[in-house]
């Protein structure tokens, strides 16, 4: 390149490939002012908005992993107080079916005593009316008997202790006739 100058410089100086000696020194001038210009003050301009970015660029990933962090704690926290709501979701669950089973025991209990009361209650009833019945028909077949007696014997059975000795006699006859016809 230096013999390519020269010959330019013999050729003449009006050399369209070389420029002239004061666009050089203009040139050159321009090129320190502009490298001053940009070392000098845009270059920390430059490196401090850099850091700033990077600075803002860190604290957001800084901040976004606390806020992870918070995000996976409080998830855990929920799954727990879910499992924990689940256990006494069961619990509970539990405790209705044995509340349940105790009282549906208690109401068979109940209504068994009720069903022994009412039959108690009806026996009872059936044995009075049985009662009453043997006693009326008691009363019926002494009447009868001595009705029967006296017109056999053909004197009048009016007096009491008479009749009840008849019916007595006659009754206990019959018994012992059920009794005999039983064996």
């Amino acid at each position: 390149m230096i013999t390519a100058a020269r010959l330019a410089a013999e050729e003449g100086a009006n050399s369209p490939l070389l420029p002239h000696t004061y666009e050089l020194v203009v040139g050159g001038f321009a090129f320190f002012v502009v490298l001053f210009v940009v070392g000098k003050i845009l270059t920390p301009r430059i490196q401090k908005t850099l850091a700033e970015r990077t600075d803002a660029i860190e604290g957001g990933l800084k901040r976004a992993e606390e806020v992870q962090d918070e995000a996976k704690r409080t998830l855990e926290s929920y799954r727990a107080q879910l499992a924990e709501a689940r256990h006494e979701a069961a619990r509970l669950r539990e405790e209705a079916r044995e509340q349940g089973a105790q009282i549906k025991a208690e109401l068979r209990e109940e209504a068994q005593a009720e069903a022994r009361r009412i039959i108690e209650q009806a026996h009872a009833q059936i044995e009075a009316e049985r009662q009453t019945a043997f006693a009326q028909l008691r009363v019926e077949i002494g009447r009868l008997s001595t009705d029967l007696a006296g017109r056999i014997v053909g004197e009048s059975l009016e007096d009491e202790a008479r009749q009840r000795r008849i019916v007595d006699r006659f009754l206990e006859e019959l018994e012992g006739a059920g009794s005999e016809a039983v064996r």
